[in-house]
């Protein structure tokens, strides 16, 4: 794999330690800003909210743009807005920069990918995806815990500067690595705006962006409220907590770089074991949460099934976003990020259910079991 990847991987790392890292950050974030915990959290769902919004409207606006400019000036835009929350004392502003972030987090995300796909043969695209993607699997297992760490020794704010400040060697690697031109993978002309967003309907793009969607949405939803249940029906103290998250991100890593090599020349292998396992494995965490030497060996496959094929679908929308090949990332982010945004509120309208906290871990099965209807009306994604 060329260089480049890994400087953008650098830069996705950063970007995804700070999207994960507010769930440790929020109780004192909320004391030092004067806002209750639960106003705090506004600051996840106006990222996600940005992200999901992002990919495309930033893509569309980068187009024109040659890929190492656009990527350089997201980055540059994330890091500032990481300063100015480190700085701010107004939660207003902190909330807008949050908002900021998230849209040159989705921009970047959304030009790395199809950069990412131009930068390696065609028929390589799945283990692109995987070193890019690398990035966020490796923030859930070091940035994130690093990040509670900075804000339990030195204050919330520390993060946000040690997030600006990764951003750095990521921005001097891309402006001094990156090829300077980025289109499509064969060097064609990008085809005119109006011609790629046409390829939205295309029943095989639309069915692979739903198919990652889902998938992702049973993902987010299930890490997101791990916590609860690893302290309570599995009866583990609060340090056990990082434990499963680390487990589950580890997983991650492992699933996204072992898909990787499967994704391009036999995606339909990893969704038809991939799919199934997950169809069980969700539920099952539900049902033995109570067993924690049970429920942390399966947290971890869970990560590793998850990613494998989240990111297998997510090779599939770049290959069936061929005639997009500026806002093919931009397809791809968007259904990654709805997913990750609509999961999590999906899993919440679980807990006052009789489920309780196993709720979420029941919404990832059936999400995972829609996926699987969907991916029967018509032929087989691969």
């Amino acid at each position: 794999m060329p260089l480049p990847l890994y400087l953008l991987a650098l830069a996705v790392f950063a970007m995804g330690t700070s999207e994960f890292m507010l769930a440790g950050l929020l109780p004192g974030l909320a004391a030092d800003l004067g806002v209750t915990v639960g106003t705090a959290g506004g600051l996840t769902s106006a990222f996600a909210v940005g992200m999901a919004v992002g990919a495309p409207l930033t893509a569309v606006l980068a187009r024109s743009r040659p890929g190492r400019g656009s990527l350089l000036g997201f980055v540059l835009v994330f890091a500032a807005a990481h300063a100015v929350g480190a700085l701010t004392a107004d939660f207003p502003v902190l909330l807008a920069s949050r908002v900021v972030a998230a849209l040159a987090d989705a921009g970047f995300l959304a030009v790395a990918l199809t950069t990412a796909a131009a930068l390696v043969p065609a028929d390589r695209k799945g283990r692109a995806l995987a070193v890019l993607l690398s990035g966020t699997t490796v923030a859930t297992v070091a940035g994130v815990p690093g990040g509670a760490v900075l804000g339990a020794l030195f204050g919330w704010r520390a993060a946000f500067w040690a997030v600006a400040l990764l951003c750095l060697p990521a921005a001097v690697g891309i402006a001094k690595g990156l090829p300077a031109a980025a289109t499509s993978a064969d060097g064609c002309p990008a085809p005119a705006l109006r011609a790629e967003v046409a390829e939205l309907r295309r029943p095989g793009l639309l069915r692979a962006m739903v198919l990652a969607a889902l998938v992702n949405a049973a993902t987010f939803g299930g890490f997101t409220f791990l916590a609860p249940v690893v302290t309570g029906p599995a009866g583990l103290g609060e340090l056990w907590v990082p434990v499963a998250l680390v487990l589950f991100g580890a997983g991650s890593f492992a699933g996204v770089t072992v898909a990787g090599r499967l994704a391009d020349r036999r995606p339909g292998l990893v969704l038809a074991v991939g799919g199934p396992l997950l169809l069980v494995g969700w539920p099952a965490l539900a049902v033995l949460a109570d067993a924690p030497g049970a429920l942390l060996p399966l947290v971890f496959l869970l990560g590793a099934v998850s990613f494998a094929v989240g990111g297998t679908l997510i090779t599939r929308v770049l290959y069936e976003a061929t005639g997009a090949p500026t806002l093919a990332g931009a397809y791809a982010t968007a259904a990654l990020n709805l997913g990750a945004t609509a999961g999590p509120l999906l899993a919440a309208a679980t807990l006052g259910t009789a489920a309780g906290d196993l709720g979420p871990f029941y919404a990832g099965g059936l999400l995972v079991a829609a996926a699987l209807l969907v991916a029967t009306v018509r032929p087989r994604v691969g």
